[in-house]
């Protein structure tokens, strides 16, 4: 007698296995909550390490200039024409009435 277990020979059998990763949640809500953690951390950090008071500007030195530099002198250009006056305009006069011939 053969064993049950044991396909027969004739037979192939095929398995295929599907891998599927598990669901993830509340990852990038956690991440939001630590990063703005971590900011407000550094910005209070700063404000004790630095007193409170943004840090000073260095005094600039006073800085005193007279520059005189002679403008260049341009050519004299011609001189425009006067602007005609307008003309008046053309008059028409009323043709004549033609002589009857005769």
């Amino acid at each position: 007698m053969t064993d049950p277990n044991i396909p027969p020979p004739e037979r192939v059998v095929h398995q295929t296995t599907i891998n599927t990763s598990p669901d993830r949640k509340g990852g990038g809500f956690m991440a939001f909550i630590l990063g703005g953690l971590i900011v407000a951390v550094a910005v209070i950090g700063w404000f004790l390490y630095s007193g409170g008071r943004p840090p000073a500007a260095p005094e600039a030195p006073e800085v005193n200039l007279d520059i005189n530099v002679p403008a260049p002198k341009l050519p004299e250009t011609p001189r425009l024409p006067d602007v005609p006056r307008p003309a008046e305009p053309p008059t028409v006069t009323a043709p004549s009435s033609p002589e009857p011939q005769g």
